[in-house]
């Protein structure tokens, strides 16, 4: 019995500030990246599992908050869906609006949509295949294709300096004869 509580205490200890990081790149919240981990951890280590490291329980815990949140994500959007055209819209900016002192990347990928930031991430910072993130989000190959090349032209313009933005406007050829 005690092992698996060692084991979760280990992953605690060693690994909670990259979970929360993982967490982070996810939602682009802190809050809710610590909510997250939270839930993850409770539904890992809930159950007796066969862990045989520390390693291993810590892609557990990330596949668990990937399940979580993807599963959260759906039932917002069916709700979103049910709630009717007569109500408004209830959404408040997040707390990721109101802090300057985040990364320009968290910014940018807190612009994004939920899928384009979920394939945006599981790809560049999972180091995922297409096809993998693919069967991750139960989407098909060429929808993850269609939000990771528009997650990163928004990334794109997000993070390109306003000078660069002045020159690349200014390249641009105006069309005229």
């Amino acid at each position: 019995m005690s092992g698996w509580r060692g084991l979760a205490g280990e992953v605690v200890d060693a690994r909670y500030p990259s979970l929360v990081a993982y967490g982070v790149l996810l939602t682009a919240s802190s809050a809710d990246a610590e909510d997250l981990v939270q839930d993850a951890l409770v539904k890992v280590f809930s159950r007796l599992r066969p862990l045989p490291n520390i390693a291993a329980a810590d892609q557990y815990v990330r596949r668990a908050m990937l399940t979580l949140y993807l599963d959260r994500t759906r039932r917002v959007t069916v709700w979103r869906r049910l709630r009717g055209t007569v109500a408004t819209d209830d959404a408040v900016a997040g707390p990721e609006d109101a802090v300057v002192a985040g990364t320009d990347v968290r910014a940018a990928l807190a612009t994004l949509s939920p899928r384009e930031r979920t394939c945006v991430v599981l790809r560049h910072f999972d180091d995922l295949s297409t096809r993998q993130v693919a069967a991750a989000t139960g989407l098909a190959e060429g929808t993850v294709k269609r939000y990771l090349s528009d997650g990163l032209a928004k990334l794109g313009a997000e993070l390109t300096e306003p000078a660069e933005k002045a020159e690349i406007v200014a390249r641009r050829p105006s069309g005229r004869n």
